[in-house]
């Protein structure tokens, strides 16, 4: 306990199984408390919200809301709320994306109980706390070649958006939609366009 201090803790993770014991880990610390579990990441923000968790403990694949986008959106609204990205995705990409929404702290989720209890505790103190081979493979990692506007367009097409919605979404033209999704294709040397989302999934970049 830090100075008989209690740092109060939110978690989102989608498999209840993990949560649970995550949950239980946590609660076994003598100087965390969890405080509220979610399941979806549309819950996050009403529960932070409701809660003043210290440190929101997110994982980045959730249904709803991804866990990166609440942690923008904790950052702008709640900035004394700390982010600690929880993930199984070890992805280069993935980290810059994390790193590119400012969040506090980015561990994967099989790391030791006591390894991710201590980057709670650093990050509720105001350290960025970044697992060091993620690290090392960020700075090893192909950079995206993509535009912001052009993940912006994939990013729509990958959660099943055809080129008119995406148009309407974006206030562009089907023309230009299509462009678009020609000119990401042929960047990442796809296929097609699914084969676009895979690749830049797989990749961390989406």
């Amino acid at each position: 306990m830090l100075g008989g201090w209690m740092i109060r803790v939110l978690l989102a993770e989608d498999v209840q199984m993990v949560r649970g014991a995550l949950v239980a880990l946590l609660d076994l610390e003598p100087d965390i408390q969890v405080v509220a579990s979610v399941a979806n990441g549309d819950e996050i923000f009403p529960a932070v919200m409701q809660n003043k968790p210290d440190v929101a403990v997110l994982d980045i694949d959730l249904p709803g809301m991804d866990g990166l986008s609440a942690a923008a959106l904790i950052r702008d609204s709640v900035p004394e709320t700390r982010t600690l990205i929880l993930t199984s995705l070890g992805r280069p990409g993935t980290l810059r994306r994390a790193l590119t929404a400012r969040v506090n702290g980015f561990i994967l989720k099989d790391a030791p109980i006591n390894q991710l209890a201590d980057a709670i505790r650093g990050v509720s103190v105001g350290r960025r706390v970044i697992d060091s081979q993620l690290a090392l493979a960020a700075w090893d990692g192909d950079e995206c070649p993509l535009t912001p506007r052009e993940l912006e367009v994939l990013r729509l097409a990958a959660d099943g958006a055809n080129a008119m919605e995406i148009a309407k979404r974006l206030f562009l033209s089907v023309g230009t939609i299509r462009n678009y999704l020609t000119t990401v294709t042929m960047k990442l040397e796809a296929r097609n366009r699914v084969d676009a989302v895979r690749i830049a999934r797989k990749s961390g970049w989406l």
